[in-house]
């Protein structure tokens, strides 16, 4: 939803995006069929950079879901995926050093699973489906490890404008496709 990148904008336009931000965040927690149907939601990303309101948005909606189990919403929130790789490549390190890995062993012992074991995404699956919404056609660092295999979906209609029928619209262009996973 925000990248750190957005941080570099004026106040009022940053202020303006973590207000839409804590009010779906909100209604997240209190949604009906988020509960009915049992979506856990989380935050994702560099949560060190988030400000003390946006920060009780998550947690509320996160506590709110923290026992449903039938399917997980993930908000990216101060997310950039070039600084995701940054941390958890350091996190795998540090693991490493902690198990007594000099550095050439440890780089010698690094891997796409260790990588990935440290991932803000870390137990989830990679997504099938990216929807890119604002009329953008770029990734803007979304989530580029585990991208490697998933199609997109750009909508021009911005994120907190974004109804069922752009999300629907979305699934069909989804169900259209022949993935084929790097093949």
């Amino acid at each position: 939803m925000y990248s750190p990148d957005n941080l570099r904008r004026p106040a009022e336009e940053l202020s303006g995006l973590l207000s839409a931000v804590e009010t779906k965040l909100t209604d997240l927690a209190h949604d009906p069929l988020v509960h009915s149907r049992r979506i856990r939601v989380r935050a994702i990303g560099d949560l060190t950079l988030v400000p003390e309101p946006t920060m009780a948005a998550i947690a509320h909606a996160e506590q709110a879901t923290r026992n449903h189990d039938a399917m997980e919403l993930n908000i990216a929130v101060a997310y950039g995926g070039r600084r995701e790789i940054v941390d958890a490549v350091r996190a795998a390190m540090r693991e490493l050093e902690a198990g007594g890995a000099a550095l050439a062993d440890a780089a010698e012992r690094m891997s796409p699973e260790l990588i990935e074991k440290h991932l803000y995404t870390a137990g989830l699956p990679d997504p099938d489906l990216i929807i890119r919404t604002s009329g953008e056609v770029r990734l803007s660092g979304f989530m580029l490890w585990q991208s490697a295999n998933s199609e997109f979906y750009f909508s021009d209609v911005n994120w907190p404008a974004f109804r069922r029928v752009d999300f629907l619209r979305a699934i069909r262009s989804f169900q259209g496709r022949s993935r084929r996973f790097g093949r």
